[in-house]
C-alpha cells in the first residue's frame, strides 16, 4: 500500500474527479459515507456525539457525516466553526444539514462558549484534516485545547486536527487534538508510523473512500505500507525434490561469553525460517552451551578474540548469507576481525547489534560495506552510526534514507512500524508487531530470519520486507498464550512455523 504526502492526496482527489466524471461533492458524500458506517459500528445509537466542523473540507466530511447520522437516529449537536467563510464544498453540506429537520446547530465565532457543549459522550474532531500547512493558534487553538480536556472518546477524520501529515518539528504540539481513534481516508498518513505523534493517535484505522486504482497506480511515492498481500506473493514455493543444499548455506557470526544467547536467538529465528545450513562461528570456550540449546547448528569455533584474520579457515564466499553482530561485543579484536571481513565483500551480509557499533566506534569501516549490506539498526543504535542525534522519528527516518543511499546499503530501521530503507531511498513500514517485542534479544531472532532468507535465495529487499513482516507476525501470534508483558524473544520463534503457515493459507490461525 502506498504512502503519499498531504499534497498529493489532493492530487488524487482531483484526479479521481476527472477521470469518473463527478464533483469534488460527490466524492465527499462518497467519504463520508464510509466514515459514517465506520462511525455507527463504534458508537451506539443511545450514546450522544458532538461533532466539530472546520471552515475546510475536512469540515465538510464533518457535516456531512452528522446528516448520516441524525437520519440514522443518533443524538448529535453540531458545532460549525468559522471566522470567515466555509469553503465551497463545506458550505454545500452546511446548507443540506440545515435541511433536517431534527438537526441541531451552533455557528461558533468565540472558544468561551464551548462550555455549554460539554459532557457528550463521543466528540467527531472534523475541524482540520490534511489541507492544514500551518500550526493552529488563536480560536482554532482554544478549540482544540478544550477537546483535550474533555472526557469524552475522541474521533477524528482524516488527521487529528492540527496534526500535519508530514513532518511536526515545528508544530505546535499543545495544538493538536490527541484522538482515541483516527479515521484516515484511504491511505495512513506519514505521520501515523512516528513515534512522536503517539499521543495523538491512540489508535487508527483506515476507510476506503474508492480513491480510483488509476490515480493511486500513476503517482510515485517513495514511502509504503507492507500488508499481508504484499508479502505473500514474494514466497517461494518449495520442490518435493528439494534438498539442504537447495535452501542455502549460511553463517551466523555471533556470541561471547555471557552473551550465547544472542547467537541461540538469532540461530533458532534462521533455522526456524528454513535454512538448509547454518554455520555459527562463536569462541571455542562456549561450543557446549551452543550445541546443547542448538543442535542442528553447525558449529565453527575461534580461539582468540579474533572472530576473523585473513589467515581464518572460514571462506566467506563460500556461504550464501552471512550475519554478524549479535552478542560478539565491541573492542580492538573484534574491530579488527570486521575490517578483515568487509574487505573480503562478502555477498548477502547483515550486520546487526555489536557490529553496528563497531562501525559507530571506527566509522572508517563504513567505506568498506559491500553494496547491498543490510544494517538493522534500533533507533539509538543509527544515531550512534549516522554519528548525530535525531530530535524526532521524522528526522531520523530521512537521516536513514539519506544514509542508505550514500552508502548503498539497506537500512532496517527497527521499532513498531520498522522501516525497511533501500539503497535507492524507497521506504516501506512494516503492519506487524507489538510492544512485547521490545525485550532484549527480539532483535537477534530477526537477524536470524533475515540471514535465513537470504541463504534461500531471497534478494536483499525481499529478505528485509518479508523478514519484518514475519517477525512482527510471530510475536502478534505469540500472544494468543502469552501477554505483551511476559512475551519473550523464543516465543518469536517459537510462533515461526505458525506465521509462515498463515502466510500460506494452510490453515486458519485462531
Amino acid at each position: 500500500m502506498k504512502i503519499f504526502t498531504t499534497g498529493q492526496i489532493k492530487d488524487l482527489d482531483a484526479k479521481t474527479i476527472k477521470l469518473e466524471g463527478i464533483t469534488s461533492s460527490d466524492l465527499m458524500d462518497r467519504a463520508a459515507l464510509a466514515l459514517f458506517k465506520r462511525i455507527a459500528e463504534e458508537i451506539k445509537p443511545t450514546e450522544t456525539i458532538l461533532i466539530i466542523a472546520g471552515p475546510g473540507n475536512n469540515g465538510g466530511d464533518a457535516l456531512a457525516i452528522a446528516r448520516l447520522l441524525i437520519k440514522a437516529g443518533y443524538q448529535v449537536q453540531t458545532i460549525v466553526c468559522h471566522l470567515k467563510t466555509l469553503s465551497n464544498d463545506a458550505s454545500i453540506q452546511f446548507d443540506r444539514l440545515q435541511e433536517v429537520p431534527a438537526a441541531r446547530i451552533t455557528c461558533l465565532k468565540q472558544a468561551e462558549n464551548l462550555s455549554l457543549f460539554e459532557g457528550y459522550d463521543y466528540i467527531i474532531d472534523g475541524l482540520f484534516g490534511s489541507g492544514l500547512n500551518r500550526p493552529l493558534e488563536g480560536f482554532y487553538a482554544e478549540i482544540v485545547q478544550w477537546i483535550n480536556l474533555q472526557d469524552a472518546v475522541k474521533i477524528s477524520i482524516d488527521l487529528p486536527s492540527g496534526l500535519f501529515g508530514e513532518d511536526n518539528r515545528m508544530n505546535i504540539h499543545e495544538n493538536m487534538v490527541c484522538a482515541n481513534l483516527v479515521l484516515g481516508l484511504q491511505f495512513p498518513r506519514l505521520s501515523f508510523l512516528l513515534a512522536e505523534n503517539e499521543r495523538y493517535l491512540k489508535n487508527w484505522k483506515l476507510i476506503d473512500i474508492a480513491i480510483h486504482p488509476q490515480a493511486i497506480k500513476e503517482m510515485t511515492t517513495p514511502f509504503s505500507f507492507t500488508k499481508m498481500e504484499d508479502i505473500r506473493p514474494m514466497l517461494k514455493e518449495r520442490s518435493k525434490f528439494s534438498h539442504k543444499g537447495t535452501f542455502g548455506k549460511g553463517l551466523l557470526i555471533a556470541g561471547s561469553p555471557g552473551m550465547m544467547g544472542a547467537a541461540i536467538l538469532a540461530a533458532k529465528g534462521a533455522l526456524r525460517s528454513g535454512i538448509g545450513l547454518l554455520s555459527v562461528r562463536i569462541p571455542a570456550s562456549e561450543t557446549t552451551i551452543l550445541q546443547t540449546a542448538v543442535p542442528e547448528a553447525i558449529v565453527e569455533s575461534y580461539d582468540s578474540g579474533f572472530f576473523y584474520e585473513t589467515s581464518d579457515p572460514i571462506v566467506p564466499a563460500s556461504f550464501s548469507a552471512i550475519a554478524v553482530g549479535p552478542g560478539i561485543k565491541t573492542g580492538t579484536a573484534q574491530a579488527s576481525s570486521l575490517e578483515n571481513f568487509l574487505k573480503e565483500c562478502p555477498d548477502n551480509l547483515i550486520l546487526d547489534a555489536d557490529a553496528l557499533n563497531l562501525l559507530s566506534e571506527n566509522r572508517k569501516l563504513l567505506k568498506l560495506l559491500p553494496k547491498n549490506t543490510i544494517l538493522t539498526p534500533h533507533p539509538k543504535e543509527f544515531d550512534r552510526m549516522a554519528d548525530t542525534p535525531s530530535q524526532s522519528g521524522y528526522e531520523r527516518l530521512k537521516k536513514a534514507m539519506d544514509f542508505a543511499r550514500e552508502y548503498q546499503v539497506y537500512v532496517v530501521l527497527k521499532g513498531a512500524y520498522t522501516a525497511c530503507i533501500t539503497p535507492e531511498g524507497h521506504c516501506s513500514f512494516n503492519s506487524t508487531g507489538n510492544p512485547g517485542m521490545a525485550t532484549g534479544g527480539s532483535g537477534d531472532i530477526l537477524t536470524g530470519i533475515v540471514v535465513s532468507l537470504l541463504a534461500q535465495g531471497y534478494q536483499a529487499e525481499e529478505a528485509c520486507k518479508i523478514g519484518v513482516y514475519l517477525h512482527g507476525l510471530s510475536g502478534d501470534l505469540a500472544l494468543d498464550c502469552q501477554s505483551q508483558e511476559s512475551l519473550l524473544p523464543s516465543d518469536i520463534a517459537r510462533n515461526l512455523g505458525k506465521a509462515f503457515n498463515l502466510l500460506h493459507q494452510r490453515h486458519e490461525i485462531k
